[in-house]
């Protein structure tokens, strides 16, 4: 089971196979894993002591970025990031990263978001589409039209706790909207980066 793996020279963490969201760019539906790792299919959800004994054991040399980002929303499991988070911050020098599609609290009710301050040190939000319903034709979260002024209100509050926060979009959509996400991105003071979309096992990342 493939808990903890690398690319790119960073250490990245795969705790869920869950997601509220079915992206039609979406890496899973069109491979196991990303370049040469195991499959990122989990047999179980780990708990805490798998995760923790994966970590110690797992190569670390010359890393310094730990990324949760596996075949899942790491948020899908908030209280088992944080628990890791705070084990990885504890036992190492790691600065942490967290993709994700930043509706953790339409996944978890009331979820506190500045739990993360301190935790995790940079954010990585799918932006995805410039509108409401863009974005629930390309991402097609579970949660509806609702889903997409969440994700920019996830962002504002990051970026207000001080947490370095980004925003990414797979060029599935058309250059206007990409100017236009960027337009927003600039609006709100978030950088915006473009991911090409690939039909292998590379990574979005």
């Amino acid at each position: 089971m493939t808990i903890f793996y690398k690319f790119e020279g960073k250490m990245y963490i795969n705790i869920t196979n869950g997601c509220p969201c079915d992206c039609v760019f979406c890496i899973r539906k069109n491979a196991d894993s990303i370049t040469d790792n195991d499959s990122l299919w989990l047999e179980h959800e780990p708990d805490f002591e798998e995760i923790t004994a994966a970590f110690d054991k797992f190569d670390k040399a010359g890393m310094s970025e730990a990324v949760f980002c596996g075949y899942g929303e790491p948020t899908v499991r908030a209280d088992m990031l944080l628990k890791t988070a705070e084990y990885i911050k504890a036992n190492s020098d790691f600065k942490i990263r967290l993709n994700t599609n930043g509706l953790v609290r339409l996944i978890h009710k009331d979820f506190d978001i500045s739990r993360f301050k301190g935790l995790i040190d940079s954010v990585s939000i799918s932006l995805n589409a410039d509108n409401a319903k863009r974005y629930n034709e390309i991402t097609r979260p579970s949660f509806g039209i609702s889903a997409f002024d969440e994700m920019l209100r996830f962002a504002r509050e990051m970026k207000d706790l001080g947490i370095k926060t980004g925003f990414t979009v797979v060029d599935v959509i058309t250059a206007d909207e990409i100017k236009k996400c960027r337009d927003i991105a600039e609006s709100m003071g978030i950088p915006l980066r473009v991911r090409h979309y690939v039909t292998d096992n590379e990574s979005y990342t």
